[in-house]
């Protein structure tokens, strides 16, 4: 194997996650892959009527999959498959996955039991294993802004300020979402 393919290997992909509905042409998601060659979207299906064990086991197949060390980018309901799969599969801290950025995770624990999102209930209290940020916004109409921080906190992560930005999603219109990529 040659130095550089060794070099390479070392660079993290980064695997979008995205939530319910996927991630649209105008979605910053979308964006950071087609932009960045270092995203790779995680096809967890079912974009319509989740089920949360299906997305946990794409989930774990896409990282163990990559090639090198993964930073996983959850937008909305893709943060819970990511809680859901450190806390079924319980990896050693920072490997496979280095770390998380985990976007506008929406209220799963008090919705009505008829919405898509009451599958990925109740939130796994669980301190991440790898490094996590949680970035919310004071108004998504999706989570109360100080829920949002507690689930920083339960899941032992940073917590990051958006502002106002809504759901902080393609129609926050924040195009290729600066804030965000590190």
């Amino acid at each position: 194997m040659a130095k550089f393919d060794v070099l390479e290997q070392q660079v993290p992909l980064i695997l979008i996650v995205p939530g319910l509905h996927n991630s649209g042409p105008e979605h910053w998601q979308t964006k950071w892959e087609l932009e960045r060659g270092d995203c790779v979207r995680v096809d967890l299906g079912m974009w319509e009527k989740p089920h949360r064990n299906t997305w946990v086991n794409k989930l774990n197949l896409a990282i163990h999959r990559a090639d090198r060390p993964v930073i996983l980018v959850a937008h909305s309901l893709g943060c819970y498959a990511v809680a859901w799969w450190a806390n079924y599969e319980q990896p050693a801290h920072g490997n496979p996955v280095l770390g998380a950025l985990l976007v506008a995770p929406p209220e799963v624990d008090t919705i009505d039991s008829s919405s898509p999102l009451a599958t990925f209930a109740p939130t796994p209290e669980i301190e991440m294993p790898f490094d996590t940020i949680v970035v919310a916004s004071h108004d998504d109409h999706y989570i109360p802004y100080e829920r949002a921080r507690r689930l920083a906190s339960v899941w032992g992560g940073q917590f990051a300020d958006a502002g106002r930005s809504g759901h902080i999603n393609a129609d926050s219109g924040l195009g290729s979402w600066a804030f965000g990529q590190f």
